[in-house]
């Protein structure tokens, strides 16, 4: 299946993943760690291990930040 990954911000990626690929699978495909950021599907967030049934996504990471 090819997916459409659009890290927002950022850039847009073109990723062939397997038919049984999670959605953690499409994020470490990008080089991002799925702890890093949310996948959004039509605006909602998924579940990293959901498996991918969506064309295009969304990634948005998640910033962290403050003093240490």
């Amino acid at each position: 299946m090819d997916v459409s990954v659009e890290v927002v911000g950022e850039e847009r990626h073109e990723v062939a993943v397997d038919d049984d690929a999670t959605y953690a699978d499409l994020v470490s495909a990008v080089d991002l760690s799925p702890h890093e950021v949310s996948v959004l599907v039509d605006g909602r967030p998924v579940p990293e291990d959901q498996p991918v049934e969506a064309d295009r996504v969304k990634v948005l990471r998640l910033i962290k930040g403050g003093r240490t």
